[in-house]
C-alpha cells in the first residue's frame, strides 16, 4: 500500500499577484504587445506568399473587421476580470487593447475603402448610404475615432476624468453597433454561427456590468 502523499508537501499552485511591479508589467504588456500584432503580421506573410486564397481582397477584409471585433471583446472583457480576480494591473492593458482595436478598424476600413473600392469616395459614400450593414459599421468606426483621440492621459486631463469616462462609455454602444454589423453582413449568407458567439459573448460583457450598476445603487438593508 502507497504511503499518503501529506497536502502539505504539495507544491501550491502560484497565483497572479494583484499588483504587479513595473519591470513584471512591462514583459507581460510586451508580450501581448507582440501577440496582437500577430494578425497583422500573419496578413502580411500571407499576402507577400500569395496566400490569401481566390479572393483576397475579401479575405483581407473579413479577417481585419473580424479581428476589430476580437478585440473589441478583449478590451470589453478586462474590467470584469479585474472585479473576478481582483487583478489590479490588467486595468493598465485596457487603454492598449482599445487602441488595437481601433487600429485593426482603421485598417478594415482602409481595406474596403482603398483595395474594394479604389478610393472612390462618390462610390464610398454611396455604399455607406444604400448598404445598411455598412452604414452600421462606419458609425461603429467614426465614433472609435474620439475615443482612441482621447486616450492619452493628457486628454484624460483636460476632459475631467467623469467627463472622460462618460465619453469612453460610448464603446458600449459601439459594441452593440459592431455586432450588428457583423450579423446583417453574415445574415446574407444564412450564417449566423459566429455572430451568435460573439452576441452571447458580449452579451454577458455588457451584462455584468449592467448588473453591477444596479446593485451599486440598490440602497443598504
Amino acid at each position: 500500500m502507497r504511503p499518503a502523499t501529506d497536502a502539505r508537501a504539495l507544491p501550491r499552485p502560484a497565483r497572479v499577484p494583484a499588483a504587479l511591479s513595473a519591470g513584471a508589467h512591462a514583459r507581460v504588456r510586451g508580450a501581448l504587445f507582440a501577440l496582437a500584432l500577430m494578425p497583422f503580421a500573419r496578413l502580411v506573410w500571407l499576402a507577400a506568399n500569395d496566400g490569401l486564397g481566390a479572393n483576397p481582397v475579401e479575405f483581407v477584409v473579413r479577417s481585419l473587421g473580424t479581428w476589430t471585433l476580437v478585440f473589441l471583446c478583449i478590451t470589453l472583457a478586462v474590467t470584469p476580470l479585474r472585479w473576478a480576480t481582483g487583478w489590479a494591473w490588467v486595468l493598465r492593458l485596457r487603454r492598449m487593447f482599445g487602441l488595437f482595436t481601433f487600429f485593426y478598424a482603421t485598417l478594415h476600413f482602409l481595406a474596403v475603402a482603398g483595395i474594394d473600392l479604389g478610393f472612390d469616395w462618390t462610390a464610398i459614400v454611396k455604399d455607406i448610404a444604400r448598404r445598411p450593414f455598412i452604414t452600421v459599421g462606419f458609425a461603429a468606426y467614426v465614433l472609435l475615432i474620439p475615443l482612441a483621440a482621447t486616450s492619452t492621459n493628457a486628454m484624460v486631463r483636460a476632459l475631467g476624468g467623469r467627463n472622460w469616462q462618460r465619453l469612453h462609455r460610448l464603446v458600449y454602444f459601439i459594441a452593440l453597433l459592431a455586432l450588428v454589423h457583423y450579423w446583417w453582413h453574415k445574415a446574407g449568407k444564412n450564417d449566423f454561427a459566429q455572430p451568435t458567439v460573439y452576441a452571447v459573448i458580449i452579451g454577458l460583457l455588457l451584462g455584468v456590468r449592467l448588473v453591477r450598476w444596479v446593485k451599486d445603487r440598490r440602497p443598504p438593508s
